[in-house]
């Protein structure tokens, strides 16, 4: 648990609060707050970020020396020049009302935010470049991702959250101007963070970079695309969208400097209509990745038992018989009970060749099985690239042939799945096949920054 060890930042961090028995805080401290926010200070409880920090290094410290010593410098002369990498990850959880018990009246639903250490380099003196001597090996694992705030919010209620988000930011931003001076293995040595807000999932990200909900016609988080232009064009588009560019487009949005129409000053922003409150760095959240792509496979897998490709609107009742026959199907050969809501763990399975097989024997069309062993095989192919911690090295040839994969994968659904895809695309979608080379090639990886350690840690949360 943070407050517990010794340590200083020069220059003395700026909006922090004060409270210096720093174990568990008021959520709200550091915040200047009036007398009517009396009721927020009982739902959200946090460690002070910097102190959080500290404690997470003091675990590391057996690990930051051993990797010191592996590159020969644990001698007095690497005392600086320390840069540690952390990811932040935000989520929230519906539905923990208390099952019995009279406690206070809360919200049923809370937000965890945390954090999770995931690298620490040296910069040697008179040396070029970095030398990384910690590097966290299961970046997805709760074990490794520390909560940082709890709280009894909504995660839709934007005001709530901003207002109680704020001093973490406040403090995340005092952190980066400066530095921190900290004991490890008997030496004062300092260091200097680097945050990036990538484990989130889509809706996080859009209410806090300011961006419409997900049904928007603005599909993206990472590039300005319209869904109309990434269902023709389906996979060539750069990352563009970045936290200092979406506050300048509020800016316009806010003011409206050429005096245009509603929907003209929507199509300059590019559907940013809030104000963006906390800095995410742009990626894809591998997980909802997975949980995206696979309803809208198991959505395909309907249309195909019932041959949607050769009718024009099919009734209710027919759609619904589809579907009993894909579940009553999935249930008899892989054993899958039907779920309300896709999760992860029926993605993964629903995901297979073995589940693409089991869906072809309702398929009548022999062409269309192909394709649909076609469409599984592509996707299993890229499916690791943005899963792997470091595709690099776990599936180097499947990185190799991602943008050829996706391109033929793109191809497919323009061509046999029209009737799916003309002018719609589902986001997630959009994203795999148009921007994980980028992201990869930027970041070195998409699965280590994914919210997945956030959300397996929700689950251990529940039970307090």
């Amino acid at each position: 648990l943070p407050g517990f060890h010794q340590f200083e930042w020069q220059p003395a961090l700026k909006n922090v609060s004060s409270s210096c028995s720093v174990g568990i805080i008021n959520g709200l401290a550091g915040c200047s707050s009036t007398v009517d926010d009396s009721p927020a200070d009982t739902i959200t409880r946090r460690f002070r970020y910097d102190v959080a920090l500290v404690s997470a290094l003091k675990d590391l410290e057996e690990d930051i020396m051993d990797g010191l010593r592996e590159n020969n410098m644990d001698d007095s002369a690497s005392t600086s020049g320390f840069t540690v990498m952390i990811k932040e990850s935000c989520d929230g959880m519906g539905d923990v009302s208390e099952k019995h018990g009279g406690g206070p009246l809360v919200p049923e639903k809370v937000v965890r935010f945390s954090f999770t250490v995931m690298s620490v380099s040296i910069l040697p003196q008179g040396k070029e470049g970095k030398v990384s001597i910690y590097t966290e090996p299961k970046p997805n694992s709760e074990l490794s991702c520390k909560p940082l705030c709890l709280m009894s919010v909504d995660e839709s209620d934007h005001e709530t959250l901003t207002a109680i988000l704020r001093p973490i930011i406040a403090e995340r931003n005092a952190m980066k101007e400066s530095r921190l001076i900290l004991s490890i293995g008997g030496l004062q040595r300092s260091f200097r963070f680097h945050f990036r807000g990538t484990g989130y999932d889509e809706k996080m990200v859009r209410e806090m970079e300011g961006l419409e909900a997900s049904g928007s016609t603005y599909i993206c988080t990472l590039c300005d695309s319209s869904r109309q232009e990434a269902s023709q064009n389906m996979v060539l588009h750069s990352v563009t969208r970045c936290h200092d560019e979406n506050l300048e487009r509020y800016e316009i949005w806010s003011s409206n400097p050429f005096s245009e129409s509603a929907d003209e000053l929507r199509e300059r922003v590019k559907g940013v209509s809030a104000k963006p409150f906390m800095e995410t760095h742009p990626t894809l959240d591998a997980l909802h990745c997975d949980i995206g792509n696979a309803t809208e496979f198991y959505k395909i897998f309907q249309d195909e038992i019932g041959e949607m490709y050769k009718k024009v609107s099919p009734s209710r009742d027919e759609r619904r018989s589809w579907r009993a026959a894909l579940d009553k199907q999935m249930r008899k050969k892989m054993k899958l009970k039907p779920v309300m809501r896709m999760n992860g763990n029926y993605a993964r399975r629903l995901m297979t060749l073995e589940a693409a097989e089991v869906v072809c024997e309702l398929v009548p069309s022999e062409e269309r099985k192909e394709v649909l062993r076609e469409l599984m095989r592509l996707y299993l192919q890229m499916k690791p690239v943005w899963r792997a911690t470091c595709p690099a090295k776990e599936c180097p040839d499947q990185l190799c042939r991602y943008s050829f994969n996706s391109q033929r994968f793109a191809d497919l659904l323009s061509s046999n799945f029209k009737y799916r895809y003309n002018g719609k695309i589902t986001n997630y979608l959009h994203k795999t096949l148009a921007h994980v080379p980028e992201i990869i090639e930027r970041d070195g990886s998409i699965g280590a920054w994914a919210s997945e350690g956030n959300e397996s840690a929700n689950k251990l949360f529940r039970r307090f």
